[in-house]
């Protein structure tokens, strides 16, 4: 079996936490494992979002398995949590499962550019306490008779989909975000022995979106652009 030795327990920690708020959404979620060097990236997505989340963790030593000098697997979420052991910073990687559509387009390596007009740290998390409220209000005010799952599917549609300020981002994935642990305050960072927050910030690359905090990363493709500039690894 492969050892993921992690660069210390914070690394595991982390890895864990980010695990357990992908199964809080999907009991049977899966995510993709690539690892080169001392760089792993796990990729997950949780449905209720329609967003791809980018978690990376440095290893305390390059990835080295025989002959293979990277690792790039599709597992279940829930057996890889099982295996992280904080303590010793490792984590065993499980058996390759078939993994859902999404595993095979990922977003491109390279080739990310700035984009401009994402809002301050406080502003995004703003937005999204006030589409939360907004969401709940409305779907509180529906009579019981209209209260189906279209109606609320609709309405969450017509919310999460807006652009935060003078972006093609949606507000689905600074939801995501906070919901992940990606979108921290300073005092939760501080709390939890992390750097100070540094500013967000924005990325384009082909037909993609990124969102990047210090903790994470959301990604999303833009809307129009059908299948152009997917990367399939």
């Amino acid at each position: 079996m492969t050892v993921l030795h992690l660069a210390d327990g914070g690394e595991a920690a982390d890895l864990a936490a980010f695990l357990s708020r992908l199964i809080h959404y999907d009991r049977a979620a899966a995510v993709r494992l690539q690892a080169h060097g001392k760089a792993l990236a796990v990729f997950g997505r949780p449905p209720s979002f329609e967003v791809l989340a980018i978690r990376t963790a440095r290893l305390a030593k390059p990835y080295e398995n025989g002959l293979d000098v990277s690792l790039d697997v599709t597992v279940s979420a829930g057996e890889l949590l099982e295996s992280v052991d904080e303590s010793a910073a490792t984590a065993a990687v499980p058996a390759a499962v078939t993994g859902p559509p999404w595993a095979g387009v990922l977003p491109p390596r390279g080739g990310w550019q700035p984009e401009p007009g994402l809002p301050a740290p406080d502003a995004v998390r703003a937005m999204v306490a006030a589409a939360v409220a907004e969401f709940r209000s409305r779907t509180q005010e529906l009579a019981p008779e209209a209260r189906t799952r279209a109606e609320l599917d609709r309405i969450g549609r017509e919310i999460w989909s807006r652009p935060i300020g003078d972006t093609g981002l949606p507000v689905r994935a600074a939801h995501a975000a906070q919901a992940l642990g990606f979108l921290r305050t300073a005092s939760e960072a501080v709390r939890q022995d992390a750097p100070g927050e540094s500013p967000l910030g924005l990325f384009s690359s082909g037909a993609w979106l990124r969102l990047r905090t210090p903790y994470g990363s959301i990604a999303v493709r833009r809307a129009g652009l059908g299948a152009l500039d997917v990367s399939v690894r």
